[in-house]
Parts: structure tokens; sequence; C-alpha cells
């Protein structure tokens, strides 16, 4: 869309209040919205200013007037609101004259433009496509609290068995499924096919094309919509879109919906794989049919760039002390940094395919936590280190590895390098390791820092707080 398009578009569907948002650091959206008569050709150039201070990650108090700057690409119309709302995604910038504004160095979307630019000046391609795959959970009800005094929380899910005996004054009819069994099952015991299919037919009104959706593993309401892939920052845009539908439909029908990676205790954590394949001049680069899993040359260091940085990567990729409740080995979790055709437990799995289009390569250790405009960008900052560097993953032990992870012995697996174990440990790996990510300015090291600063609050509030099983083990000692 062009501006013009976008006024038009406000004018024919009766439009009263334009919403702008954008994504804070950690990668939530952020918004705010004013009568239609402020929309004006000249907004998309000049902006709308605002506090920037009270957003996480942004500016200092004493620094604090930003930009929105809408992009007329992103202009939607919000299923929603109760008033005709149309919706533009923005650009953070610093003021100044008009078109000439200085991007903001901690945008997230910055972040993701630049990274497709620095691809387009190595030569090496010109796209990567990007599809993440973000599971969910869908709860009747859910509590929490953590004060001084009282640290719980309580979800429920009227398909999980804990509610095999009913509740007080409400019939039961069964039909409900026992840990992990939430695969495929049909309806009665999938409750979730009408709210699901509610959900996809909002999304493909919005644009976003979906492919599939059915239930998890996951047996308290846990489910997936599969959706088209593309080009990164689109796809990225389109993830913050997908979260928001997904959250107001459920909400809609008086349920709730978290992207959080391992709400549930004893059952399957909520990942998001994420399918990358490179392209130049509208051909696929990662095809070769004599190569292992029809991989190229080139598509083998892209793996061995990700794997190598791996361990930072997941600081960005698995960003929250929950992401390593569901990163655990011994388990289905991807923590194995190796990569494989058919292993679901490597970090790198390689879906089979003899379509020289659809060879992709798939890192499976993110969550739908991460910011998508951080992860797709560091993803591919780290698979173009791999192909400058030519890093062969099987010269570094990075596989291929075919054989079950799960009958190897204590020996075997201790040749294998795993994820890291925690939030803290994935923070100093990044601290650690992040050249990659400044070339061609695409990261820049205030952004690391501040995001650095910021994961290491959350994890502090974490540990210190007492947590419910430990009155359990240690009351009494």
């Amino acid at each position: 869309m062009t501006p013009e398009e976008v006024l038009k578009l406000a004018k024919e569907n009766g439009v009263k209040i334009v919403d702008f948002k954008f994504s804070d650091l950690p990668g939530t959206w952020q918004h705010f919205s004013v009568p239609v008569h402020v929309l004006s050709e000249d907004l998309f150039t000049e902006g709308l200013p605002f506090d920037g201070s009270s957003v996480r990650g942004f500016q200092a108090i004493n620094e604090s007037d930003m930009l929105v700057i809408p992009d007329a690409n992103t202009a939607f119309l919000d299923p929603f609101t109760a008033v005709p709302t149309l919706s533009l995604t923005c650009d953070i910038a610093h003021p100044g004259p008009a078109g000439s504004q200085k991007p903001y160095s901690r945008d997230p979307r910055y972040i993701a433009k630049k990274a497709e630019a620095y691809l387009r000046s190595t030569g090496i391609a010109d796209t990567v496509f990007v599809g993440p795959e973000a599971e969910f959970y869908i709860f009747d009800n859910v509590r929490y609290a953590s004060q001084d005094n009282i640290q719980y929380a309580e979800i429920d899910s009227e398909e999980s068995q804990w509610n095999s005996r009913g509740k007080d004054g409400v019939r039961n009819l069964g039909h409900l499924m026992n840990v992990k069994g939430g695969y495929f099952p049909v309806a009665p015991n999938d409750t979730h096919q009408d709210l699901r299919t509610e959900m996809v037919l909002n999304l493909e009104a919005l644009g976003i094309t979906v492919e599939a959706h059915h239930h998890e593993v996951g047996a308290a309401g846990q489910c997936e919509i599969d959706y088209k892939f593309g080009p990164l920052l689109d796809t990225a845009d389109k993830l913050m879109l997908f979260k928001y539908v997904i959250k107001n439909t459920a909400h809609k029908y008086g349920k709730s919906v978290t992207f959080m990676p391992k709400p549930v205790y004893g059952d399957n954590g909520s990942g998001m794989h994420t399918h990358q394949s490179l392209w130049k001049d509208e051909k696929p680069l990662f095809f070769d049919a004599e190569g292992y899993a029809n991989l190229s040359k080139l598509a083998r260091y892209y793996i061995g760039g990700i794997l190598s940085h791996a361990p930072s990567i997941l600081a960005i990729a698995a960003p929250s002390t929950n992401s390593y409740k569901r990163l655990v080995p011994g388990f289905e979790a991807p923590v194995n940094l190796v990569f494989s055709q058919g292993n679901r437990s490597a970090a790198v799995r390689i879906p089979r395919t003899e379509s020289a289009k659809a060879t992709r390569m798939e890192f499976r250790p993110p969550d739908p936590t991460a910011n998508p405009y951080l992860l797709f960008s560091a993803l591919l900052m780290a698979g173009l280190d791999g192909i400058r560097n030519e890093i062969d993953p099987s010269q570094y032990g990075y596989g291929p590895v075919d054989k079950d992870l799960y009958s190897m012995t204590p020996e075997e697996l201790s040749e294998i390098s795993s994820v890291p174990g925690s939030l803290d440990e994935a923070l100093k790996a990044l601290e650690n390791d992040h050249a990659y990510l400044l070339e061609g300015g695409v990261f820049t090291p205030d952004l690391l820092e501040k995001y650095i600063e910021l994961k290491r609050e959350q994890a502090d509030q974490v540990r210190l707080r007492p947590a419910p099983i430990e009155f359990s083990m240690y009351y009494d000692a």
C-alpha cells in the first residue's frame, strides 16, 4: 500500500480511530491511538511523537522524545475493536526533518531491515525466507501471584485429565486427554476446533496465509497454527500480528492464550521451530541432490554458523527463565547441537523433501517469547558468518547424527554439545560471542548491552523468589 491507499482504505471503511503499534526491545507490541482526522499522507514521513522513556529497553527520561513512523504496507482493519479502527505497524526514529529522521538503534524492526540489507550487500543471496511455528496453550482459567508472602500459579483446562472427577455442581462428560496425549485427537476430546478455525479465518482475513491448524501434544489445550513462510521482515511483522490475533480471538471466547514455553509441569513445552532458506534471483540456494539430505555446501556452512554460535543465539531465541524449563536434556527437547534429517531432539533438523524450493533447515530451540525481529536477524547473521568462514558442521562435531539420540550411551552423548542450561548461561555466551551480530552494523553494542541488562534483571527476579516446590522439599528440613 501507499499512504494514499491507506487513507482511501480508512475512508471507505468509516474508520474513526488509527492505532500505531511497535515492538519494545523484548518483543511485545505497544500502541497508542489517535482520531482518524490526524491521519495524513505527511504522517508517513513526519511521524508522530511519543515518550520513549517508559518503553522497555528504550530511552532514558532525559532523552525521551521519539517518533513513530508508520509503514503503509502494514495497514489492516482491526477485527477486535468496537469502533472501526485502522492499525499500522511503525518504525521508531529520533525527531528530525521529515524523511531524514535518524532511525533508533534499539528499534527491533530496524534491526530486521538492516539484516535484510546486509544480506543483499554480501552478494551471497538477496532473500532469506523464514517460517516460524509458534505453539501456544489455551486455558480456561489462569491465576498467579508473586508477593512477599504469596508465590503461586494455577491454570486450568477443561480438556485435561486432572478434571476427570469433574467440578462441583457441573456435569462431567469425560472425553479428556491424558498427559502428552493431545496430538491429533478428534472432537469431543479436541474442544478447540471451532476456536482455532475462527483464529484461522481472522488470520487469513488479515493477509496471513494459513497452511494447517491442529491440537498439539500438550493435553491441557496446546495448539499450533502454521502459516506460510516469507521474507524476514514481513514474517516478523506477521508473527507479531499472529500473536495479537490468537490472543484476542481466544479472549472473545472467554479463554486465555499464553505463548510461555513451559506453562504446564510434566507436559510438553511450546516451541517456535524456525525454518530458513536463502534464495538469489528467485532461485533456492540450499538444494543439492548429491548432498546429505539434499543440502548444498552453502546450506551446510549456514548450518555450521548457526550451530557454532548457538549458545549466544539462545539468549535471543530462548530469552526467558521459563525457556530453560522446556530445554531440558533427556526429553524430546531440541538441546543437542547437531544437525540431522530425522532427529527432533537435534537443534537443527532438515525436513525431508525432494523439492529444491522446499529444501530448508529448521532451528528448533527457539520459543515464542523471542522477539522475532531480533531472532530472525541473529539466525541470519550467524548463518552468513558460517558461509563467510566456511564452517562445515561435520568438521566441528555437529553431525550429521541420524542415530536415535535416546539409544546412545552416556559416552556417546558426552561427545555432543548441548544448548545452555539457563538464561544466565546464554547471556554469558552472548557477552562473549557477538562479533558476528555486529557485522555490517546490523546489531549495535548499545542494543545488546541493554538487552542483556533487561534479561539479567528478569533472571534476578526469578532467582530471588522462593518457588512453591521448595516448600514441599525443604519446609520440614
